[in-house]
């Protein structure tokens, strides 16, 4: 049989690498071993491990153990490690610590998992909350949500990697916003917060039209897909009356960005979404978008703007 070892970097990371590494760091006891009991050099199994068994009244080649001798099967008393040296956890408070001898704290529960835990995050916070740097034997995904879940340094880093992420994101789907309204001549939307009456001819779902017979890209009478691509038009109006129902409109985007995958969202609503965060909702007050907010229409009526096999 041939074990795969890989290049000299990666040998741990694969059986035969990790067996070549217990064969050398277990050869010379094999060889005391052998020559205490008799044995042919190398007739043995390749496991012999030192434990300390002294406390057993055990020496010799006693202590050169094969834990997998009589099964398949090995365990560590980590309990009676741990009493026997008194471990204990850190006091919850002042208040448990012994004034006599300063200990303090429950005995301390050592557990492999536990111990597995306590050295994921040590390593992660010497690489200041890295994932990618901190993952050795797991991916990014299962040491997180193994391991890290609740350390504060590793969520700190995940949420600075989303946020900028989500940044990223939104400055996109703003420059897509900015590069399509340019086309139509325009480098901002025309938004009004006076009271403006438009024509109610010139209405649409969250906006109005100041000439919906020359389209400013095409000259020619505005045939749109949707009413969300009147945000990226030249001729787009927008004012104070305007605003319930877009904020209406905000509600609905938000809630079809957790029906949605974010990749699919973005692609279908992101620019729409910068345009209102970014260009329309600062242009009124927060007075006026609390008012608003008031009367605002029970729907946002974005299943008719959008062509039925469209819909989320």
């Amino acid at each position: 049989m041939t074990w795969e070892i890989g290049p000299p970097h990666r040998a741990l990371h694969t059986p035969g690498g990790l067996y070549l590494m217990l064969h050398r760091l277990m050869a010379r006891s094999r060889v005391f071993r052998d020559s205490q009991t008799g044995a042919p050099a190398g007739a043995g199994t390749i496991w012999s491990v030192w434990r300390n068994a002294r406390a057993g009244g055990l020496g010799g080649v006693h202590e050169h153990h094969d834990p997998y001798a009589a099964r398949l099967a090995g365990s560590l008393n980590f309990a009676a490690w741990a009493a026997r040296h008194d471990l204990r956890a850190d006091p919850a408070s002042e208040t448990d610590i012994d004034p006599d001898d300063g200990s303090g704290g429950a005995p301390l529960q050592v557990r492999m998992p536990r111990v597995r835990t306590s050295v994921e995050v040590r390593r992660t916070r010497a690489v200041g909350g890295h994932l990618p740097s901190a993952a050795r034997s797991n991916t990014v995904g299962v040491l997180f949500a193994s391991y890290l879940r609740g350390d504060p340094t590793a969520r700190d880093w995940a949420e600075e990697v989303l946020g900028e992420a989500v940044l990223d994101a939104e400055q996109a789907a703003l420059a897509a916003h900015h590069h399509v309204l340019q086309e139509s001549g325009r480098t901002s939307l025309r938004i009004e917060p006076a009271a403006t009456e438009a024509d109610p001819a010139h209405e649409g779902a969250w906006s109005a039209c100041s000439d919906p017979d020359q389209h400013p890209g095409t000259g020619r009478p505005c045939r749109r897909m949707s009413f969300l691509d009147c945000f990226h038009c030249g001729n787009c109006l927008i004012t104070r009356a305007h605003l319930p129902a877009i904020l209406v409109l905000l509600d609905e985007l938000a809630d079809r960005r957790v029906r949605l995958g974010e990749t699919e969202w973005w692609a279908r609503y992101g620019p729409t979404w910068a345009a209102l965060r970014g260009e329309v909702l600062p242009r009124f007050t927060p007075a006026e978008v609390d008012a608003a907010r008031a009367v605002t229409p029970p729907e946002a009526l974005l299943e008719l703007a959008e062509d039925p096999w469209e819909r989320p």
